[in-house]
């Protein structure tokens, strides 16, 4: 009944989509890369699934227990176009007080071409950010946690730097048997503290729901999240790209409201023989529409991976297809230092 609750509560959520959302608005969007394998492979975003990845914070920091204390976890993603981007997390718990993680990413973006106004190139410089994320958790019901994190980040562009803060709050329910659980998130509520330049811009709030299910009699789960929630329309059309790539036009996009709601959702499901191995595939609407070229759509929007415990190490691998012209790799690993 819990799970059917959460449904319904998503369903009457989407009634509630405002209609004012502009594309490329909001700075600091390394916030949003996933850093987990798993979650690349189950497209790009889950923030009702648990597992034993630190990484996996990043989308819902109440997702952390005193299960994962003690553990370490760390990535790495070669990304589209030169492109890079890790990271790395510490966990521990202390009783009576609650469950605490240290998480520590970077992403480079690569070497550009420095040049003046008349064309003459002066040399390259490189843009790279760093986020600082700190996160706590506590259980307030024997099945629910919360948790909250505070992110810290650091941006340089050239000789330009900026630096901001950002913060989550999140819950996460687990059921007695393990089979079901889910999440709530309000991810990345902050601004730019220190500026490029003059204009201070706000990072993109985000509030989504996700829900994972296992089959009791099946080696399958299935998870579903929405995000985006209160972020208005997805929706737009490059109108004129000299004046504003961005424009919505009304009149193109009427009866689209279907289309819409179903960039909100992202869905994944893995197959789960032992819980020693899993294998997983995603889809996200949203980047088949948004990436797809219409003469040859390919497999755009899709992702897959795997899980395998070796030794005493939890190893993943997730690819996901952004674009004909690039697809993303995500390698992860975590053990905890109990079983040392």
């Amino acid at each position: 009944m819990r799970y059917k609750f959460f449904i319904l509560f998503t369903l009457l959520l989407s009634s509630y989509l405002l209609k004012a959302q502009r594309g490329g608005t909001s700075v600091f969007d390394l916030l949003y890369l996933p850093q987990s394998a798993r979650i690349g492979a189950l497209g790009g975003n889950q923030v009702g699934v648990y597992g034993e990845d630190l990484a996996m914070l990043i989308n819902n920091p109440a997702m952390l227990d005193s299960a994962l204390t003690n553990y370490i976890s760390v990535s790495y993603t070669p990304y589209i176009a030169d492109i890079g981007y890790g990271f790395a997390a510490f966990s521990h718990s202390f009783e009576k007080i609650g469950n605490f993680a240290l998480n520590l990413y970077h992403v480079g973006y690569g070497e550009f071409i420095s040049a003046d106004e008349t064309g003459l190139i002066l040399g390259t410089f490189s843009v790279n950010e760093s986020v600082i994320h700190l996160v706590y958790s506590r259980k307030i019901l024997p099945r629910i946690h919360v948790g909250a994190s505070i992110k810290p980040i650091f941006s340089r562009i050239e000789v330009y730097n900026s630096w901001g803060m950002a913060f989550d709050a999140g819950l996460f329910y687990s059921s007695e048997s393990g089979l079901v659980t889910a999440g709530a998130v309000l991810r990345n509520v902050g601004r730019q503290i220190n500026p490029y330049y003059e204009t201070i811009e706000s990072t993109r709030p985000d509030f989504q729901l996700g829900l994972s299910t296992k089959l009791a009699h099946a080696p399958f789960r299935f998870s579903i999240t929405m995000q985006d929630i209160f972020s208005g329309s997805l929706l737009y059309v490059v109108k004129d790209e000299d004046v504003n790539p961005y424009f919505i036009d009304e009149e193109a996009l009427k009866g689209s409201w279907g289309n819409d709601l179903l960039r909100r959702f992202v869905f994944g499901i893995e197959f789960v023989p032992t819980k020693n191995f899993y294998v997983a595939a995603g889809y996200n609407f949203r980047r088949r529409q948004e990436m797809k070229i219409e003469e040859k759509l390919s497999t755009v929007g899709f992702s897959w991976g795997f899980g395998v415990k070796v030794y005493k190490f939890n190893v993943s691998y997730g690819s996901a297809r952004y674009h004909l012209a690039g697809t993303s790799n995500h390698f992860s690993i975590s053990t905890s230092l109990n079983r040392w």
